[in-house]
């Protein structure tokens, strides 16, 4: 699977729960109704945030992103609230999970479902409000590492 590129994006809960966490494996689902899902470890502290809350965020990284991607993916970090000291963010609307600054675009979903396949989750997500940022180029991840797009040519 390391020769699939993906996006990145951090999936945050808020509330008593809250909670953030780097992911590859994301997806849209549907675009009518709009849905998306993404796949968490059984043993991840998101997969009980997730389970616990019913409701998470989830920021699309952009390509200046990567130090905000490897902090969320960093298991030495702080847990609960002061995982987000220091670290740029608005409450979203819907989820008052954190929308992290500097995304690309942010979602706020309600859980629709949970399947389990193997060591972990498929959460999908209803998508209650979705919004756009600035534009930009997005951050990958190929081959076990970050990458970014190479500008188009011309």
């Amino acid at each position: 699977m390391s020769r699939f590129a993906t996006g990145v994006v951090v999936i945050t809960v808020g509330g008593e729960h809250i909670h953030g966490m780097t992911a590859n494996a994301f997806s849209s689902v549907s675009l009518d109704p709009p849905s998306v899902l993404c796949c968490i470890a059984h043993n991840a502290v998101m997969h009980g945030a997730i389970t616990k809350a019913r409701r998470f965020a989830v920021s699309i990284l952009g390509a200046e992103q990567e130090e905000t991607a490897r902090f969320f993916a960093d298991k030495a970090r702080p847990l609960g609230p002061e995982q987000f000291d220091g670290v740029d963010w608005l409450p979203g609307a819907h989820t008052r999970a954190p929308l992290l600054s500097g995304a690309l675009a942010w979602l706020e979903c309600e859980l629709a479902e949970a399947y389990e396949s193997g060591d972990h989750s498929i959460f999908t997500g209803s998508v209650l409000n979705s919004v756009r940022g600035p534009g930009g180029s997005g951050l990958l991840f190929f081959e076990g590492k970050f990458q970014r797009l190479a500008p188009p040519a011309g």
